[in-house]
């Protein structure tokens, strides 16, 4: 049997329900989807979407992750059925990273769910980056250094929220932070912990249900020549730093 069809059957037995109820709701006849379940035959498209919407788990996970092994609440919850892509390929058989523009960083948060909206994003092939789904999105601000504006990050898909790797990067899609850059630290009950590299920032916490998409570190790409940090600013953000060190010790003592 296939991962597909062995994980049809196990969320078909999870949640109680019957091959007759399913295809009913499918509208399909009950003999078409016991071959789904037996691997003899496989749904087109179409179907397959509907399948995935029914049991609220992507397409990439129907396909690809035994769920026998992961339970599904230990995984990066999918927002509104979210439907992954399906990886992209060019002329070459190289695989299409898609570029969220800067100022489309916010609009993706919309349309990261809406195939025609990846589709019709700008797109670059690195021959070094094979065997995964990759995506490039903006950095901004000064907390990871050194990556400023003009600075992409190319992360590849997470699947699991298990294979998050302490002190690694990766690039999370929030729905109430937006897209972030950050290096994890720990999973704790129905958040992980997260800081900046810039110790200027304190480390906080994204809840689990407001995360949409994960992406690891993969690459980055600059658009603009390196410049040395502006000294006057760095020995402020240390000066705030220190003093906001020594508040603390001062609240510690009382």
């Amino acid at each position: 049997m296939s991962i597909f069809s062995e994980n049809i059957r196990l969320l078909r037995d999870r949640q109680n329900l019957t091959q007759q109820k399913i295809a009913d709701d499918l509208k399909i006849t009950r003999g078409r989807y016991v071959k789904y379940e037996d691997g003899s035959s496989e749904p087109p498209l179409d179907l397959l979407l509907k399948i995935a919407k029914y049991f609220n788990v992507s397409i990439d996970i129907l396909l690809s992750v035994d769920i026998r092994k992961y339970p599904l609440e230990q995984m990066v919850k999918i927002s509104e059925n979210k439907i992954l892509v399906p990886v992209a390929v060019d002329s070459k058989g190289e695989n299409k990273i898609e570029i969220i523009p800067a100022k489309a960083s916010m609009g993706y948060l919309n349309g990261y769910q809406d195939p025609d909206y990846i589709e019709g994003l700008q797109t670059l092939s690195l021959p070094f980056l094979r065997n995964g789904k990759f995506r490039a999105f903006p950095a901004g601000g000064d907390s990871m250094p050194p990556y400023k504006d003009g600075t992409y990050i190319v992360g590849k898909y997470v699947e699991n929220i298990a294979d998050l790797k302490t002190d690694r990067t990766y690039i999370f899609v929030t729905a109430n932070d937006g897209i972030v850059y950050k290096r994890f630290q720990f999973h704790e009950g129905n958040a992980i912990c997260v800081k900046s590299d810039n110790n200027f920032y304190e480390p906080f916490k994204i809840p689990l249900p407001e995360i949409f998409e994960i992406w690891e570190f993969a690459c980055s790409i600059s658009t603009q020549e390196y410049e040395p940090e502006n000294v006057e600013v760095r020995d402020v953000k240390e000066m705030f730093l220190s003093l906001k060190e020594e508040i603390s010790l001062l609240r510690g003592k009382k």
